[in-house]
């Protein structure tokens, strides 16, 4: 006679076992990839006017593996701040980094890669578009609004940029490389004889140095 399983007791599944090993959990998430972190700044003095970005990137570690930074020219501090994620986000194509993790105290660069924001500017429109489609190569990405403080390395990296370029180093920047600042300008004494100005002290110049002469009158003579 056939008998009719309880009512409680599912119908028994002919493949049961066989694939079951290898089916994974319905939720389960892929295995994360370690992330490297890139902190990102740029900034303009005059907004517009002379403009720069830094980047420091580290490993999943900690370790720094990367300090970039350039002048740009004269641009804004929003324009930069995205030479500055476009750096970061071609330092890992390049580097096949497949996971990265962004850090900018520039607000409004966060809220419009996150799409909180319309890009609205002409100027940002194209930037940002090449930096989504960067953005979107990598297996993860995400950025992240840190403070000033907590962005301190990438701001000085833009800053150094800026004062390499200007020739004019800050005092609150001793990692700057001094030897590519330009020569401070001095004073010497002169006398003009017939149309002509005549230096009075010795100047120790290299033959045939251009300079840039402001004159003050100082006597009659």
């Amino acid at each position: 006679m056939f008998k009719r399983p309880p009512a409680n007791r599912p119908p028994a599944n002919r493949n049961a076992g066989l694939f079951a090993d290898s089916l994974a959990e319905p939720n389960a998430a892929p295995a994360a990839t370690a992330a490297y972190r890139a902190n990102v700044d740029g900034g303009s003095r005059g907004n517009p006017g002379p403009a720069s970005y830094g980047v420091v990137i580290r490993d999943p570690r900690g370790e720094i593996v990367a300090k970039l930074k350039k002048y740009i020219g004269r641009s804004t501090n929003n324009v930069a701040e995205y030479y500055g994620l476009i750096a970061a986000l071609d330092y890992a194509q390049q580097h096949g980094v497949r996971a990265l993790r962004v850090e900018s105290d520039s607000e409004l660069l966060v809220r419009q890669m996150r799409g909180q924001y319309k890009v609205k500017s002409a100027d940002l429109r194209p930037l940002f578009e090449r930096a989504r489609k960067m953005a979107a190569s990598l297996a993860t990405f995400k950025i992240d609004h840190v403070y000033r403080d907590q962005n301190a390395e990438a701001d000085a990296l833009a800053n150094e940029a800026l004062d390499e370029t200007s020739g004019r180093p800050r005092a609150a920047s001793p990692k700057l490389d001094s030897s590519a600042a330009k020569p401070q300008p001095r004073k010497f004494r002169a006398r003009v004889r017939n149309g002509t100005l005549v230096p009075l002290d010795p100047l120790d110049l290299p033959e045939g140095s251009e300079v840039e002469l402001s004159v003050r009158p100082i006597s009659k003579s």
